[in-house]
């Protein structure tokens, strides 16, 4: 027996559909077993909340009187990117600003902006024919610009590394601060509510798969830059550390600051947490299995970040989740960089939505293959 995403959505649209989140799944399996789970479970709800350094948003100013053709933009003193057309420009979460360093970067502006506060905005050109305007500086607002939308090139890890540091000294990284010594594990993940270990093998997310971003709907744009799908992989599917990777769209003009949030890395930079969700049709019994994965059933390694030693430890998210993890005899502490309490909230939201008939499903209009793709290495070549 099989169900069709447009069956179930027959039924979200009715206020019918059976929808659980990716926790409570667990559950109703265990207790009415997978044949009888699958008759009545329609939709599964996934989130999660983390560092997505990759992210972004482009704005569309609209045109001064006279016209400028910016070439050089900043954003409250931060660079945007304004390689693209006369008033478009990228803002990338992890530039720091010219005054503030990394006390203030593109995260913040796009968190400042989806807040609806005033931005400073600073042009310059080269002067044209066509747009003769050499210089501006004045206010924007998301109210105020065309279009604004998050671009994010690489979001919803499917897996990740977990960190320490065997060094000697404090290492300070994207993984947070790593204390000397194998002193800490740092890990990035929301374990068995993250979206794409619920769907391992892409069956329903792929390229157009409606998803929950940043408080509002968005969707897959692509497959994530650093998608590396042939990752060696558990029975269930899910793979041992990084593979899968998703880029994502979604309105920022939409989108509320309690799910975009920046973020400063000490001595290391600025990043900014997004909040995902995604929900998965459940298809077939497979599918249902492939949702009830647990912490204990993840697996991931663990990766020394100062490049000293090759520790050869695979860890699960029980045992993360934990506080505690067994290195060479000592116990050390483990600390999540992601928020499972927002994770949670959430994968309820969305549950809500598909519940209340607000968030339909979408067929992949392609899906993400699943072998045969590995990244390349950049190799420093004589030039």
């Amino acid at each position: 027996m099989q169900k069709t995403i447009a069956e179930i959505n027959e039924k979200i649209k009715s206020g019918k559909a059976t929808v659980f989140t990716a926790e409570e799944i667990i559950s109703v399996v265990e207790e009415k077993g997978v044949k009888k789970a699958f008759e009545e479970v329609d939709v599964v709800t996934t989130g999660t909340f983390g560092p997505m350094c990759s992210s972004g948003m482009f704005i569309n100013f609209g045109h001064s009187n006279p016209p400028i053709r910016m070439s050089k933009v900043s954003l409250n003193d931060v660079p945007a990117y304004a390689g693209i057309a006369a008033v478009d420009a990228y803002i990338g979460a992890t530039e720091h600003s010219e005054r503030l360093g990394m006390q203030y970067g593109g995260a913040h502006v796009i968190e400042d902006f989806i807040k609806g506060k005033d931005i400073v905005l600073s042009a310059e050109s080269y002067g044209t024919d066509c747009y003769p305007r050499k210089d501006i500086k004045t206010i924007i607002n998301k109210n105020s610009v065309n279009q604004a939308y998050l671009f994010n090139p690489r979001n919803c890890y499917q897996n990740y590394a977990a960190a320490t540091n065997s060094t000697d000294k404090i290492m300070y990284t994207y993984m947070g601060t790593l204390l000397p010594e194998f002193g800490n594990v740092t890990y990035s993940t929301s374990g068995e509510l993250s979206p794409l270990l619920n769907d391992p093998e892409y069956r329903t997310i792929g390229i157009g798969t409606r998803v929950f971003i940043g408080g509002t709907q968005g969707y897959v744009a692509w497959e994530g830059t650093q998608h590396d799908p042939d990752q060696e992989r558990l029975e269930n599917g899910v793979p041992i550390g990084g593979a899968g990777t998703l880029a994502l769209i979604g309105d920022a003009k939409k989108m509320s600051s309690r799910y975009i949030k920046a973020a400063i890395y000490e001595k290391y930079g600025v990043s900014m947490f997004v909040g995902v969700g995604i929900p998965i049709p459940i298809l077939d019994e497979d599918m249902l299995m492939k949702t009830a994965v647990r912490n204990r059933d993840i697996q991931t390694v663990l990766v020394d970040k100062s490049g000293r030693e090759n520790l050869n430890i695979k860890l699960n998210y029980e045992q993360l989740r934990s506080g505690y993890v067994e290195i060479r005899g000592n116990k050390v502490h483990t600390a999540p960089l992601s928020s499972l309490r927002l994770a949670r909230e959430i994968a309820h939201e969305l549950k809500k939505q598909v519940q209340q008939g607000e968030f339909m499903l979408t067929e992949p209009v392609e899906k993400f293959k699943t072998k045969g793709h590995r990244l390349n290495k950049l190799e420093d070549r004589e030039v």
